[in-house]
């Protein structure tokens, strides 16, 4: 037996000495985050998936993973179907599912620190139907048969500078404060990790990846703050940046605090806040009031010291990427390297310039079929050599003190075939029709997001994601609430007016299965327009990534003349910009790859 299939054997045993008919396990942790930390990463031990979205139902007789168009190749490389069926969502959601599957008076057993609130009434009304019963645990069932699971991060917080925060502390809980007084509330709780940090000017190394620190937060009306946190993460100096005004309590007194707000009206997020923190304010007596937390929005605008401080990181970054695309081009074609060497290779060209404290997520290292697997994750199993003939997809980003980055690009290995310079174009199209798009004042990304799908449509093509997501100031490479995606495609949801200061990624693709992906991934800062005549006030975008495209997989003669305008002015950029930060050799090469399209 394998030891995926054995794990599912000693989950199905535990379930029945809990008393329940299945399980439902989604990739989460305690706070609602994407990327977790090793302790939470209960899907990936139980499957085999690595990938960063998905959830697993496990029921006495049959099991299934749910997974989005990102992950349609990879969840078939990762997870047998000898003991789990593939399931697509938003196609077929967890709930809709479990009205099929669930046995008629089943007992389907969830965890109330992994779902929201909004979840579990869905799945109950479902197994309603059923006849069945949707269970909270009070023991999550993989945690008592994991028996090597990893502990929780124990590693210290550090204080983030207001220089780079652009705002102290007590600034940002004064406005949460003002906020609180407007809706006539007591307090609000935050849970989300990357709201936590920006709240309180912290930073942390509990998650791989995005420097947060496990830990609860409430902040009150007077705008003091009780925060929970494993003592043993703080230091003097954090101890003192946080004042007297914020008061630390250890990590697990966090719900019994909940419970003790009786009386009070307490602000908690329904899509950021878990099922429990729900139920243990309704059990204490608070009135809930269910909305947005006001961090998430206050983060995603972006103030002057944060755009300075991404411009810088991005330079830097510019540089690493420059003397990767170099490197990768001679080495790729002499057969010599794999896609774990060449995530490698960038790894060191980011530490190198002294400044890296960690990757902003894993890096997509990938050659000819795995490029098309939007989000594959190389493994010592999975790495493939980079060989001639094939498209290489790289897809990275940093954490710097200073700023978070995040760019794709890909490189031919030897000649591109017409096709690849087809597609390659048609992709280039896109990104182009969004970083010169303009839009009044009110509009979504949702409302964009077929810009960057106009030209692979009309060769009746698409890719299975959404063209753009929020990017954090060092912190979460994937940020909400803004996003360029339309609700049909994963990373769609609830529509967001864009807002000048935000920041985004533009990152159209194109995925042939088992045999190439495509994508042209630059961040994007949302700006004000001035535009003669208008009557409208509009915005648009200001491109923050500067490294060349590759100039030998465009079609030029597909692009328009704005299109080639854009294309040469770019890469103009990008020499006056990155240029003089890097030596005579790599400075010649960018140049040749800044060069007018012909």
């Amino acid at each position: 037996m394998s030891t995926h299939a054995a794990r599912l054997a000693a989950l199905r045993e535990q379930l029945a000495r809990q008393s329940l008919d299945g399980f439902v396990v989604p990739l989460t942790d305690e706070h609602m985050s994407e990327y977790v930390g090793a302790y939470a990463q209960r899907l990936g031990w139980l499957t085999g998936f690595e990938g960063s979205a998905g959830t697993a139902v496990v029921l006495s007789a049959e099991a299934a993973i749910f997974t989005d168009g990102r992950y349609t190749l990879q969840v078939r490389e990762q997870v047998s179907p000898d003991h789990w069926a593939y399931v697509p969502v938003p196609q077929t959601s967890v709930a809709e599912w479990l009205a099929e599957h669930a046995p008629d008076g089943a007992r389907i057993g969830y965890d109330p620190w992994l779902h929201t609130r909004a979840w579990v009434e869905e799945a109950a009304r479902a197994l309603a139907d059923r006849g069945a019963t949707l269970v909270a645990v009070s023991t999550n069932p993989v945690d008592a048969v994991w028996n090597d699971r990893p502990a929780p991060s124990t590693a210290p917080l550090t204080a983030y500078p207001d220089a780079l925060a652009g705002r102290s502390s007590a600034d940002k809980r004064h406005e949460i404060a003002g906020w609180l007084a407007e809706r006539r509330a007591d307090a609000v709780v935050l849970s989300a990790l990357d709201s936590i940090a920006w709240a309180l000017n912290i930073r942390g190394l509990d998650v791989e990846s995005t420097p947060v620190a496990l830990s609860y937060a409430i902040v009150h009306a007077d705008a003091t703050a009780d925060f929970y946190v494993d003592a043993a993460k703080l230091g003097d100096e954090v101890r003192r940046h946080l004042g007297n005004a914020v008061r630390v309590h250890d990590r697990l007194a966090f719900a019994p605090a909940l419970a003790g707000l009786a009386g009070k009206r307490v602000v908690a997020d329904p899509e950021r806040a878990v099922a429990a923190i729900f139920d243990a304010l309704d059990a204490g007596g608070a009135t809930i009031v269910a909305q947005r937390e006001p961090v998430v929005l206050a983060k995603a605008i972006k103030n002057v010291a944060e755009v300075a401080g991404h411009e810088a990181a991005q330079l830097r970054d510019a540089g690493a990427m420059i003397r990767f695309l170099k490197w990768i081009e001679a080495a790729g074609s002499a057969g010599t390297e794999t896609e774990l060497t060449a995530a490698a290779k960038l790894r060191a060209f980011r530490e190198e310039t002294g400044e890296l404290r960690d990757l902003s997520f894993s890096t997509i290292s990938a050659t000819g079929p795995h490029g098309a697997i939007p989000h594959y994750r190389v493994t010592e199993e999975s790495s493939l050599p980079i060989e001639r003939g094939q498209l290489f997809l790289i897809d990275s980003g940093g954490q710097y003190l200073d700023g978070t980055t995040d760019i794709t690009r890909v490189v031919p290995i030897g000649e591109p075939t017409a096709e690849m310079r087809d597609r390659f174009t048609r992709v280039l199209k896109g990104h182009i029709a969004i970083a010169t798009a303009m839009f009044p004042e009110g509009t979504t990304g949702g409302q964009i997001d077929g810009f960057a799908r106009r030209p692979l449509w009309e060769a009746g093509l698409d890719f299975p994601h959404g063209t753009g997501h929020g990017i954090g100031a060092y912190l979460a490479v994937h940020e909400g609430p803004q996003r360029i995606a339309a609700p049909n495609y994963p990373g769609g949801g609830p529509a967001e007016p864009l807002r000048a200061g935000m920041m985004l990624s533009n990152e159209p693709g194109y995925y042939k299965a088992g045999e190439y992906g495509i994508r042209i991934e630059n961040l994007i800062l949302v700006e004000p327009r001035e535009i003669a005549g208008a009557d409208r006030a509009m915005l648009g975008f200001r491109t923050l990534t500067f490294v060349p495209i590759e100039r030998d997989l465009i079609a030029a003669d597909l692009l328009t003349e704005a299109e080639r305008a854009w294309v040469d002015a770019y890469h103009a950029e990008v020499l006056d910009r990155v240029g003089p930060t890097l030596d005579v050799e790599h400075r010649a090469w960018l140049a040749a790859k800044c060069a007018p399209l012909a």
